[in-house]
């Protein structure tokens, strides 16, 4: 067997359906496929030396707004509905391609660095979030927001749903970009949107990603409007099923529950933003038990404020063990399976990436294990969410192509990507003078 690539003598954890760990592992790449996981050594034309750290599958943000890394920092410790109105939907207005590229670009370069491959984003010129992600080399499901009221990319929403067909026809062949449908959330989305939003996601077989049940003021404003919950309104209009990327769910009860494991829902954890604006604690918990996929996300870089997983990981974990006064729930294991596995089944690709296996994507990260806080290591699940953060990792490769090697970007210059985000932070800042 002769590989193109293969990484050697690490602790390789597959993340497969019998979660097996590979002590002193060998992970072989023909192409962009993974041909190999086991022991023996085998012939390849180049060699990575993973010296003993962890090999995983690429971790996977099930929920951003990439281009909003350009926000970061601009307007905090102040309630959502101030932040949103008085900052961020001022600048959202003014917003252009140019600057979309530049956000997407720099959060591109901060997730590779901090050991994500595949992205989900709703934002809006989303072509320009495609092209960034292109030419970092970063696998991404993409969706352009869908809004009752005019969008800065394409104006009135009619267009919306032109811009979005476009989206979806255009990339509908390339290999790591993919395109879903980004009705915003049900109440900024009228009912004809939500059904043309479904429609077309149907037509054309794509997920569709909208955020629910966010903020305790949004369940209220549905339940008066509607007489249902964000998630009883969905069922409603017949807008639940496992093609259905269901963001933040934080305030949903017992029957709502019930309603996305019947229809079989995928839902994004979204902790450290919910937290930073005190939305409240969703029943992640409660979920996992009941056999719904949960799934892992950072949300945007201005309410989080940064786009690594491992530190939402240990977020995640912690959060609910602190909640539920329980230090047994959201074990390390199963924390680590929301950002890889359940990431892949949320975003429609458990048969291509998420774990390591033969025949699957050669989506693949090495952490640094040779580090103070990383010794000694016991458990490397443990290790993993608790103690490593995005800096320890060494190497990163996306369908098969070394995107990071030794903590340095091979596919863009991050040097010129920091001057053109500082240049854009500069203008940003004069808007809101």
């Amino acid at each position: 067997m002769k590989a193109d690539l293969a990484i050697r003598d690490g602790i390789v954890l597959t993340m497969d359906s019998k979660n097996r760990v590979i002590e002193d592992g060998v992970v072989g790449i023909k192409g962009d496929t993974i041909i190999y996981v086991g022991k023996e050594g085998i012939d390849a034309d180049e060699i990575i030396d993973a010296k003993g750290g962890i090999v995983l599958p690429g971790l996977i943000n099930s929920h951003t707004h990439i281009p909003m890394s350009l926000f970061r920092g601009l307007a905090e410790d102040i309630p959502l509905k101030e932040w949103l109105e008085d900052y961020i939907f001022p600048i959202e207005k003014r917003l252009t391609p140019e600057l979309v590229y530049a956000g997407a670009l720099l959060s591109c370069a901060e997730m590779i660095m901090t050991g994500t491959t595949t992205f989900c984003d709703m934002y809006i010129f989303e072509d320009e979030v495609a092209k960034a992600a292109k030419r970092a080399g970063m696998r991404c499901l993409i969706s352009e927001a869908l809004y009752d009221f005019p969008s800065p990319n394409y104006g009135e929403t009619e267009k919306g749903f032109e811009y979005t067909k476009w989206l979806i026809e255009k990339w509908s062949h390339d290999p790591l970009i993919n395109v879903a449908v980004g009705p915003h959330t049900p109440y900024t989305c009228s009912e004809w949107v939500l059904k043309r939003a479904n429609d077309l996601a149907l037509h054309y077989h794509v997920p569709i990603i909208i955020h629910v049940a966010e903020t305790e003021a949004e369940a209220e404003d549905m339940k008066k409007r509607y007489e249902k919950s964000p998630i009883g309104y969905l069922e409603q209009l017949n807008m639940l099923g496992a093609y259905i990327i269901a963001v933040h769910c934080v305030y949903v009860d017992k029957k709502d529950m019930e309603l996305i494991r019947k229809h079989d829902v995928r839902v994004v954890h979204n902790p450290e933003c919910t937290m930073k604006l005190a939305s409240g604690v969703s029943p992640v918990p409660e979920m996992l038990d009941m056999g719904i996929c949960v799934a892992l996300g950072t949300d945007g870089s201005a309410s989080n404020n940064n786009l690594d997983l491992f530190t939402e990981m240990d977020t995640a974990a912690k959060l609910h063990k602190v909640h539920k006064m329980d230090p047994t729930v959201m074990d390390a294991g199963t924390v680590l399976k929301m950002a890889t596995n359940n990431g892949a089944k949320a975003l429609g690709m458990e048969r291509i990436i998420g774990s390591l296996e033969v025949g699957k994507k050669a989506d693949i990260i090495v952490v640094d294990t040779n580090r103070p806080h990383m010794v000694p290591l016991y458990n490397p699940f443990s290790n993993i969410v608790y103690s490593a953060i995005g800096d320890d990792v060494l190497h990163s490769i996306i369908n098969g192509k070394v995107v990071m090697k030794d903590r340095e970007l091979l596919t863009m210059e991050l040097s010129s990507v920091i001057r053109d985000a500082e240049e854009w932070a500069l203008r940003i800042k004069s808007w809101l003078a």
